[in-house]
C-alpha cells in the first residue's frame, strides 16, 4: 500500500487511527497494540501476500535471539549467538537481493550457464534487515531490555517506517508507545502530522513524479544526449530522488505523529552541504547513523591510524553502495562517495578552507555526477549520460525559431530528447526546484515553527487537494526498490 494512494489516505489511515485510539480509550491497550501490528502486516501484505511469511519468520527468529541475548543470567555464548543472528539476517537479505547478481557474475567470469532464480525482492527487506541487526547488537549490549513479543513486533512492523525507514532503534520508539499520555489523541500532533504528511505528499506527487518523466526519458529512452540534454537528465534525476525520498520521509514522520510517535529526522537539506561529509550528515541520516555505529566503529573507526581510517571509510561506503542495489553501478557509486570522503578528510587535515560558494558548487556537482551511476540501469546508460554532460556529442541549442540567427555564427540548433513545448516548462521547473532545495526552509524547520491557524490550514488544504486531484498515475517511491 502506498502513502500516495486513495486506499491509504481515505480508508487505511483513518480506520487504523480511529480504532487504535478507541481501544486505548477503553483501556484495551494490549488489544490496541495487536490492532496496530495486524494493520501494519496488512499494509505490508497489500502488494503481495507472499512477502508476509518471510517477514513473520524473520520476526520470530530475531525476537528469540534478542530475548536470549538480553537475559542477564545465561550460560549461552552470547557473542556466538549474536553472530548467528547477524548471519541469518544478512543471509536472508543476500539470498533474495544478491543471489542472481552473484550467479550472473559467475556466468560472466567462467562462461557458465547457471540458471538465474529471478527471485522477487521482498519489500523493505534492506531497511528491516538493518533495523533488526541494530536491535540484536543493542540487545547484546543490553540496551534494549523490553522483550515482550508484541512490543517487538510493533517495533519492527509499525507501518509508517516499515518499508523505507527511517531506520529506528528499539529504545527510541518503544518507550513512546509505553507513555500513558501517548495513548490519548493529541490534536497538536494531528495537525502537525497532517501538515508534514501533506508537504511530503506534494513533494512526491507534484514534484518528484513530474521530474521522473524527464529523467526516464533521458536515461532509458534516448540513445545519445547532447551537452544540455545530459545535464537536464542528470539534474532531473538528482532532484527527483531528493523530492521522492524526502517526501516519503515526511509522510512517514507525519503518519507516525498521528499516533503520537516521533520518528527520527532522516533529511536535513542535503543539497545545501558544503562538503561530502556534510552531505552524509544530512542525507539519509538514520542510514549514516547505522553504518557509523555498527560497521565503521567496529572496524576500528579512526582509532587505528590514518591509513586504516581511510580503508574503513572506503569499506563502509562500498557496503552502502551494495546495500542500495545488486549491481556494479551501485558499488561504483559507493566507491565514489568513499573516495570523495577520504579526499575531503585529507583536505581538512591540511587546514585549507574553500569559499563556501565554491565548496557548495563542487559538492553538489559531485553528488549530481555520482547519482548518474546510482540511477543508470547498466554501465552503458551511465556512460551515455556522462558523455552528454561532457559534451562528447556536441553542444546543441534548442531550435526555438527565434534563435535561428545564431546559426550564421556557427551555433548548432536542433531538436531535443523532449519536444520544445515540454522544454519550455522544464527549464524554469528545474530552476525553481534548485531554489527550493538550496534556499528554502526544509519541512523539519517548518514543522518546528508550525502554528495551526487559518492561513496554514488553507495552505495545506490547497497542497492536499492538488495532490488528490493528480492521483491519475500513482507511482512507487524510489527507495522501495532498495
Amino acid at each position: 500500500m502506498l502513502f500516495n494512494s486513495y486506499e491509504f489516505i481515505f480508508f487505511f489511515l483513518p480506520v487504523v487511527f480511529i480504532v487504535y485510539f478507541f481501544l486505548n480509550k477503553k483501556q484495551f491497550t494490549t488489544v490496541a497494540k495487536i490492532w496496530l501490528v495486524a494493520s501494519s502486516l496488512l499494509f505490508y501484505s497489500w502488494w503481495n501476500i507472499q512477502y508476509l511469511p518471510i517477514l513473520l519468520i524473520s520476526l520470530i527468529f530475531n525476537y528469540v535471539v534478542g530475548y536470549l541475548l538480553g537475559k542477564k543470567q545465561s550460560k549461552i555464548n552470547r557473542k556466538a549467538l549474536l553472530i548467528i543472528g547477524i548471519v541469518f539476517n544478512v543471509s536472508l537479505l543476500g539470498y533474495y537481493k544478491y543471489f542472481d547478481f552473484f550467479i550472473s557474475n559467475i556466468n560472466t567470469v567462467f562462461d557458465s550457464n547457471i540458471t538465474l532464480l529471478k527471485l522477487v525482492l521482498p519489500l523493505g527487506i534492506s531497511f528491516i534487515t538493518f533495523q533488526k541487526i541494530a536491535f540484536l547488537v543493542d540487545s547484546y549490549k543490553r540496551e534494549s531490555m523490553d522483550y515482550n513479543f508484541l512490543n517487538f513486533s510493533l517495533f519492527v512492523t509499525f507501518f509508517p517506517q516499515l518499508i523505507a525507514g527511517p531506520i529506528v532503534h528499539h529504545k527510541e520508539i518503544m518507550p513512546q508507545f509505553a507513555e500513558l499520555q501517548n495513548k490519548n489523541i493529541k490534536y497538536q500532533n494531528i495537525s502537525r502530522g497532517i501538515f508534514i504528511f501533506s508537504i511530503g505528499l506534494f513533494k512526491k506527487v507534484a514534484i518528484a513524479d513530474t521530474l521522473a518523466a524527464w529523467a526516464t526519458k533521458g536515461f532509458d529512452q534516448t540513445e545519445t544526449l547532447t551537452f544540455f540534454e545530459g545535464w537536464i537528465t542528470s539534474l532531473a534525476y538528482t532532484l527527483q530522488l531528493y523530492f521522492d525520498f524526502s517526501g516519503y520521509t515526511d509522510m512517514a514522520i507525519g503518519a507516525a505523529l498521528l499516533f503520537n510517535i516521533v520518528l527520527p529526522i532522516n533529511f536535513n537539506s542535503p543539497y545545501k552541504a558544503l562538503d561530502i561529509q556534510d552531505f552524509w550528515r544530512r542525507w539519509h541520516i538514520t542510514l549514516s547513523r547505522f553504518l557509523t555505529q555498527y560497521i565503521y566503529i567496529p572496524l576500528g573507526g579512526n582509532r587505528k591510524g590514518k591509513t586504516r581510517t581511510y580503508i574503513n571509510i572506503l569499506l563502509v561506503f562500498l557496503i552502502s553502495g551494495f546495500w542500495h542495489g545488486a549491481g556494479w553501478t551501485f558499488i561504483f557509486w559507493g566507491f565514489l562517495h568513499g573516495f570523495a570522503t577520504v579526499v575531503n578528510r585529507y583536505w581538512k587535515s591540511l587546514g585549507i578552507k574553500l569559499n563556501k560558494y565554491i565548496a557548495w558548487f563542487i559538492t553538489f556537482n559531485f553528488v549530481n555526477v555520482a547519482w548518474v551511476f546510482f540511477r543508470a540501469t547498466n554501465w552503458e546508460d551511465a556512460i551515455k549520460v556522462l558523455k552528454g554532460m561532457a559534451g562528447v556529442n556536441g553542444v546543441v541549442l534548442p531550435d526555438f525559431g527565434i534563435l535561428s540567427f545564431l546559426e550564421n555564427s556557427g551555433v548548432t540548433l536542433g531538436t531535443y530528447f523532449i519536444d520544445l513545448s515540454e522544454l519550455v516548462k522544464m527549464l524554469p521547473y528545474l530552476f525553481i526546484c534548485m531554489i527550493i532545495v538550496v534556499y528554502c526552509k526544509n519541512s523539519r524547520i517548518m514543522s518546528e515553527h508550525f502554528r495551526p491557524n487559518i492561513l496554514t490550514s488553507v495552505y495545506i488544504s490547497i497542497l492536499f487537494v492538488y495532490c488528490i486531484l493528480n492521483f491519475n498515475k500513482i507511482s512507487e517511491f524510489l527507495y522501495f526498490n532498495f
